[in-house]
């Protein structure tokens, strides 16, 4: 697929769903391009906020395979992976596949459920298979994890374990909408448009599994320089000495940025990554891969904000 026709596809995309994901338009980007990029989403926001609206709307914009799993405290790893039933007729074990054999897997709510469950997609989301009786079982590709979580402080969530947070590609926020984005989204159901009936809209496909493998396969041939390796590097590496973290990034950190900026390039419509794609990128690649000191965090600083300061810090490089 050419660029232009990336750049093409990202923008309709983005357009299709941000009628319906009113004042979410980072949140689009950010899921489109981990989608480009074949990673995971993570998504943090308070209930309401559109959250598993936007994945339903994903899931009608490219044209594939997609279940959603509500997390719930009595979830099982079966639920979600499949499981082995004995077939009486043929006297043999059968595999019944779980929701996660989809292109895009909406784990909703994912840190209501413990963390054996919350586990279960450390597979998934690294080998991109399953493994359920000692056989193998691989996913169908493109694949694409969103997951929604509910801010840590809500009452009944678990932490999801670092090794399955470092898995997500990205970290998204979501925040309330402006006042004039929010009268928009009352203005759908004034208008005889309800959100939980998108049939309402006239959605139409923009994207297949084809196109979306086409387009990963494509933006693996933007050109990334040495200058922009060194970049990603310093920025992750100054990561892990900054003086309010305790906990800093994997090298998976920095593979994402890479992957994620020839993504971006290719969305912008260029065959090269600048440094401003990998600091537009750096918040989302790294917030959910930072811990803080507890005294940091007790005199007030954030994620981001310590973030910004490292991108501060850390020199770019010249055009």
């Amino acid at each position: 697929m050419e660029l232009n026709q990336i750049a093409k596809s990202f923008d309709d995309a983005l357009a299709q769903i941000s009628q319906i994901v009113v004042g979410q338009t980072e949140l689009v980007e950010g899921v489109l391009i981990a989608l480009f990029s074949e990673g995971s989403v993570l998504i943090e926001g308070p209930p309401g906020l559109g959250k598993t609206l936007l994945v339903n709307v994903l899931s009608h914009t490219v044209s594939c395979d997609f279940n959603r799993v509500q997390f719930t405290p009595d979830l099982m790893p079966s639920d979600l992976t499949g499981h082995s039933i004995f077939d009486m007729k043929d006297q043999q074990f059968r595999f019944n596949r779980g929701p996660a054999f989809s292109n895009i897997l909406l784990a909703d709510e994912i840190n209501r459920s413990p963390p054996k469950t919350q586990a279960s997609l450390l597979e998934v989301m690294q080998e991109r298979q399953v493994t359920v009786d000692g056989h193998t079982h691989q996913l169908d590709r493109p694949f694409l994890v969103i997951a929604t979580q509910n801010p840590i402080e809500h009452e009944g969530t678990y932490p999801l374990p670092e090794a399955q947070v470092d898995r997500f590609m990205f970290k998204l926020l979501v925040d309330y909408p402006t006042q004039a984005h929010e009268v928009d989204i009352l203005k759908h159901y004034t208008g005889g448009r309800d959100p939980s009936h998108l049939e309402d809209f006239g959605l139409s496909p923009i994207l297949n599994a084809s196109d979306v493998l086409a387009i990963q396969e494509t933006v693996k041939q933007v050109i990334v320089e040495d200058r922009i390796l060194d970049y990603i590097v310093r920025i992750v590496s100054a990561a892990r000495t900054w003086s309010t973290v305790t906990v800093g990034p994997s090298p998976r950190a920095g593979v994402n940025l890479l992957l994620g900026s020839r993504t971006l390039a290719a969305c912008r419509g260029r065959d090269f990554v600048t440094p401003d794609d990998i600091k537009e990128l750096t918040p989302w690649v790294l917030r959910h891969r930072l811990r803080l000191r507890p005294e940091s965090e007790i005199e007030g600083a954030t994620a981001d904000q310590t973030i910004q300061q490292i991108l501060e810090s850390v020199e770019a490089p010249r055009s």
